[in-house]
């Protein structure tokens, strides 16, 4: 097994892995909740129903460089524009008072680190840039990933939850080892950045590997069409 473990966004209702870290089983999820205006109450009920106890968040929204209590969970945020982006890391209570590193990279990037039992666990919330968005701006994402990344030391855990604006597609084709085969619909390219991303680190992109219903796989759903945030 990898010590290093990425996970694309997953829907409400499926999302989150456990892994057991030193002497204690820490249950991870990452969720794109579109805005956390005026929905921090009820993010933390969702959380608690599922026993999460370390969550990403993306396209939150808040501006700031800040953290705060929320209803048995300490959210630490990183946002410049009430009208995009934005990333967060919620951590249940008794958890929060392990945190012995903030890092905010950008409003699309931020780490934590965090002694669980007698294991550092780094956990990234990322937001990579969407369709349309400048070449510059998506080149630079990827640059400021790969920093934070390295700067894991391989003997710790890292979870990377986030929403990464890409498809890796139904099947492994090329990528067994990172991707499980068991992922949705076609490879686009920006699935391939993050498959090729997960080569480069030794990363797992976990959602591929957990067979699910198509109402659980797909995140997105109109008249004419299906997909799902990766």
């Amino acid at each position: 097994m990898a010590s290093h473990i990425a996970v694309s966004a997953c829907p409400p209702g499926s999302f989150g892995i456990g892994r057991d870290l030193g002497l204690r089983k820490v249950r991870l999820a990452s969720w794109n909740i579109g805005s956390l205006m005026g929905k921090s109450l009820e993010l933390v009920k969702s959380l608690r129903r599922r026993k999460i106890n370390i969550a990403c968040v993306q396209e939150t929204k808040w501006v700031g460089a800040k953290a705060r209590e929320i209803d048995g969970y300490k959210l630490w945020y990183s946002g410049s524009s009430k009208a995009k982006n934005g990333v967060g890391i919620l951590i249940v209570k008794d958890l929060a008072d392990q945190v012995v590193q903030v890092r905010r990279k950008s409003d699309r990037i931020m780490a934590i680190r965090v002694l669980v039992g007698s294991v550092f666990v780094n956990v990234v919330s990322v937001y990579a840039p969407q369709v349309g968005l400048r070449e510059e701006t998506k080149k630079l994402f990827w640059e400021d990933l790969d920093e934070v990344t390295q700067e894991v030391h391989r003997s710790e855990k890292l979870f990377i939850g986030g929403d990464f604006n890409g498809h890796i597609g139904a099947e492994a084709a090329g990528y067994d080892g990172v991707h499980g085969g068991l992922g949705f619909s076609e490879r686009n390219a920006k699935g391939i950045s993050v498959l090729d991303f997960a080569v480069t680190f030794d990363l797992l992109v976990v959602n591929s590997f957990f067979n699910k219903k198509e109402d659980h796989l797909v995140t997105l759903k109109s008249s004419s069409c299906k997909t799902q945030i990766d």
